[in-house]
């Protein structure tokens, strides 16, 4: 049988109606590119990510394939290098020499090492030279550039290196540990500048890309995509930190992230390591907050934080079945500063905080986060369930630079029943030590409760957030829940929910 002869271009139109049948490709023979090159005002981004294919058939994927070549030829110039000279202290062994491990010539080792736990086993110190490398940005043509503070951090002298490869002494106008944000100058004039966006648009998914010197490596590009929004870290910023997956190492701290449109979204500030180098989690400080921070500090030299003054706890399902909720979400106020915004709005231990100013709280770090990019003096509206529904409480927020105000005391209370508790009044000497007005010693502590966390010595406090002064109280209220408990316990001079599933 003679065969007969297929064309090429015949063999590649069969193959791509193939293609679009099984949906692989658009109906009009184009891969789909899903991408979004609108600028701010509607008009054509400056730098789009790639050219958008036909209209997809109906069930074809959207698959993203960046190219990020304009991005990186047209910002590179404004991403600067960052070296720093300084001096550390160092610990030393118990031969008086200093330990191995302890000098990294790159101050951001001891940084990225804060997620390992404490180097233990020296004692003593002394003072060593440190040299480190960073990175940053340049926000205004006059040499303004933005940068993260554990990068000057104990800097004796800062030196700025170009794209172009020139190099400046740079001042250093101000610096918060609290964002890790600093801001530096340096003396020059037309200089290239990166474009700020908005960072409060990004989306989960989202392709991303930074530009920096990790390990002294100029104007290096890497990508990926944004893994999570509003990451609370085991630290005390506050700071709603952007997740991605862009590889990021020692060096670059300080450096930008951009989004698909050539805009910094963020920057680049920690990972989450027990090597030192990068595992996969990359977190960068929200443009937004980073610019505020930026602002204030060409302004005054300094940065002000807000501060409402409470102690939250995740809410989580047993929490939730105490207190009647509907879904586990909400930041659980555990204890309330005397004096502080907080306490003069009238929130109390055991208010679960759902709403700031109509924006959902999920995750306890929520709030702070909310509360972190605030300014002092700003008035925040919360939605608050308290004893089985919504009440809205206003308060105006201080700053978080004032004095620290002794906790307030709380009206305590105690119980047994169901929990495994053996309890007791306060005697009033008790109540003085304790700095509290009521509650119930726990003398003997089993059951549930005992494995859910309860010890003897802790002062039980309320239960549901009820105040209870006596055992009939926490019996009424215990007898009254049918899943589980939570059960304000004070401990020293700390205070802290504790779920107990009852049963």
């Amino acid at each position: 049988m003679e065969h007969q002869a297929v064309s090429p271009s015949l063999k590649i139109k069969r193959t791509v109606a193939a293609l679009a049948a099984i949906g692989v490709l658009g109906a009009g023979g184009a891969m789909m590119v899903h991408q979004n090159n609108a600028g701010a005002n509607g008009a054509p981004a400056a730098a789009p990510v790639a050219a958008a294919a036909a209209p997809a058939a109906a069930g074809a994927p959207l698959v993203a394939l960046p190219d990020f070549s304009q991005i990186a030829a047209r910002n590179s110039p404004a991403v600067v290098n960052i070296s720093v000279t300084g001096s550390t202290k160092v610990a030393l062994d118990t031969s008086g020499q200093a330990g191995a491990d302890d000098f990294g010539n790159d101050p951001f080792l001891e940084f990225f090492r804060r997620f390992q736990g404490p180097q233990g086993g020296q004692r003593g110190g002394r003072d060593v030279p440190t040299h480190g490398l960073g990175s940053g940005f340049i926000v205004s043509p006059d040499g303004i550039i933005m940068t993260n503070a554990h990068v000057v951090r104990d800097a004796r002298e800062v030196t700025v290196k170009l794209n172009d490869r020139r190099e400046f002494r740079a001042k250093v106008l101000g610096s918060d540990p609290k964002t890790d944000i600093a801001v530096l100058k340096i003396d020059a004039n037309n200089l290239p500048v990166v474009p700020l966006g908005h960072s409060n648009d990004l989306k989960v998914g989202e392709w991303v890309l930074a530009i920096g010197s990790p390990y002294g490596f100029d104007s290096t590009v890497t990508a990926g995509v944004v893994s999570a929004k509003g990451r609370s870290l085991p630290d005390d910023s506050n700071v709603p930190f952007i997740q991605t997956d862009v590889a990021v190492n020692p060096g670059n701290s300080g450096g930008p992230l951009f989004n698909t449109r050539g805009e910094v979204v963020g920057i680049n500030s920690q990972i989450y390591s027990q090597t030192g180098g990068f595992q996969g989690l990359s977190f960068a400080i929200p443009i937004d907050l980073a610019g505020r921070i930026k602002d204030q500090i060409v302004a005054t030299g300094k940065a002000s934080h807000a501060k409402l003054g409470v102690t939250v706890q995740e809410v989580n399902q047993g929490f939730a079945d105490s207190f009647k909720l509907a879904t586990p979400e909400g930041a659980l106020v555990a204890n309330v500063e005397r004096g502080s915004p907080a306490d003069k709005a009238g929130l109390k231990s055991g208010d679960v905080i759902r709403k700031m100013n109509g924006e959902r709280i999920i995750a306890s770090g929520d709030l702070p986060a909310m509360v972190g990019i605030a300014l002092p003096g700003d008035k925040i509206n919360m939605d608050v369930w308290r004893e089985g529904k919504i009440v809205t409480v206003t308060a105006t927020l201080g700053n978080a630079a004032d004095k620290v105000a002794e906790a307030a005391p709380n009206n305590g209370a105690a119980g047994k029943v169901k929990l495994g508790l053996a309890l007791r009044p306060l005697q009033s000497d008790e109540k003085r030590e304790a700095g509290i007005s009521a509650g119930l010693l726990v003398e003997d502590a089993g059951g549930a409760a005992a494995n859910a966390g309860v010890q003897p010595g802790d002062v039980l406090l309320s239960v549901n957030g009820h105040p209870v002064n006596s055992v009939e109280q926490v019996r009424d209220v215990v007898d009254k829940s049918a899943k589980s408990v939570a059960l304000l316990i004070q401990r020293g001079p700390d205070k802290i929910f504790i779920p107990v599933r009852l049963g």
